[in-house]
């Protein structure tokens, strides 16, 4: 039988990071994206093109609308924070970035398409190093998520399909992940990490997710191939 993996990809570093990995583990890559109500549709065009360049035996993008709750910068009227230095991002608090329960949410469809599949494996990029603050990239979440999975489906209470929720980043930093993917050739510029893009397609910069990034491809010593407003 084939071995399939559901792959959650946002068109990032690390969900692409996380599908090469998959990749070169043999496993056949079924890449799941989600177009949720975020403030921009330019990551999904992203995960298109790794979908592409990975090889995906099927890309889903799934209508979610989570901009009818809001709660984030990234779902709501509010604004994205901006900074000069990664030493000005407070992380002490959880970011307004933040989408509440986006992940749960993600991944119950992930659970759904793998037991349709009998898929074995889940990946998600989450990462506890460069910790952006979120409760749901935590790996007591995740474990907690995996023991749910398996009691809460058919293939999991008949033992035909365990399902595992893979997280191959999980103790790696932004440099080591983009080592990590390089070393697997991946496309970094294919990927988009800015929560707030431009109307060309330019990263902001100065968001958390795009100092996260620079900070990351200064660490691989790797050129950033980003184009930055």
């Amino acid at each position: 039988m084939t071995d399939k993996a559901i792959v959650l990809s946002s068109g990032g570093i690390d969900s692409t990071t996380a599908m090469a990995i998959a990749k070169s583990k043999g496993k056949e890559i079924y890449a799941l994206s989600f177009r949720y109500g975020q403030r921009h549709a330019l990551e999904l065009e992203a995960s298109k093109q790794v979908a592409i360049s990975l090889g995906a035996k099927v890309h889903k993008i799934i209508d979610i609308d989570l901009r009818q709750f809001g709660g984030s910068a990234l779902t709501d009227d509010i604004h994205v924070p901006k900074h000069d230095t990664m030493d000005d991002i407070d992380r002490d608090q959880i970011p307004i970035t933040y989408v509440p329960a986006r992940n749960t949410i993600f991944l119950s469809y992930a659970m759904a398409w793998a037991e349709v599949l009998m898929a074995t494996s889940i990946y998600i990029g989450v990462t506890a190093v460069d910790y952006s603050g979120y409760p749901d990239c935590r790996p007591e979440f995740i474990d907690a998520f995996e023991r749910m999975a398996n009691l809460a489906t058919k293939t999991g209470v008949t033992g035909q399909a365990i399902l595992t929720i893979e997280t191959p980043l999980i103790h790696l930093s932004k440099g080591d992940i983009i080592k990590t993917g390089n070393d697997l050739g991946v496309d970094y510029a294919l990927t988009l990490s800015c929560y707030d893009p431009d109307a060309n397609g330019r990263s902001c910069g100065r968001c958390d997710s795009c100092l996260h990034r620079i900070k990351g491809f200064k660490e691989a010593g790797i050129k950033d191939p980003t184009v930055y407003v």
